[in-house]
C-alpha cells in the first residue's frame, strides 16, 4: 500500500462509524464483529469522501475553463458590436419618454 492509501480516519468518522455499527448490531453479535463493522464503514466513508473531493476537483477545473472560455470570448464580443451594451441601445431612452409621459400624464390630471 502506497502512502496515498493509508488514510487515518478523523475521530469525528471514527465515532460515527461505531455509532452506525452499535445501531445495526444483530443480537449474539460480538465486540470483534461489531468493531470488523465499524472499519467496513470508517473505509466506506473515506472511500465516499475521496471521491466527493475528486468530483468537487473536476467541478472546479470545468467552472474555471468555462469562466476563462467566457472572459476570452467577451473581449471579442466588445470588438465587433463597439459596446459591451450594444444588445438594445434604445431600451433606456423608450424607458425615459415613458416616463416623461406619465409624469406629463400625471400633472395634467392633477
Amino acid at each position: 500500500m502506497s502512502k496515498k492509501d493509508q488514510h487515518t480516519p478523523s475521530p469525528q468518522v471514527v465515532a460515527e462509524a461505531e455509532k452506525i455499527a452499535r445501531a445495526t448490531q444483530k443480537p449474539g453479535q460480538t465486540k470483534e464483529q461489531t468493531r470488523l463493522i465499524a472499519k467496513g464503514i470508517e473505509k466506506g466513508i473515506a472511500e465516499y469522501k475521496k471521491r466527493e473531493k475528486a468530483k468537487a476537483r473536476e467541478r472546479d477545473k470545468l467552472k474555471k475553463k468555462q469562466v476563462r472560455a467566457k472572459a476570452d470570448a467577451e473581449p471579442q464580443t466588445v470588438a465587433q458590436t463597439g459596446s459591451a451594451d450594444a444588445s438594445s441601445p434604445s431600451l433606456p431612452w423608450i424607458l425615459l419618454g415613458l416616463s416623461w409621459a406619465g409624469f406629463l400624464a400625471y400633472l395634467l390630471m392633477v
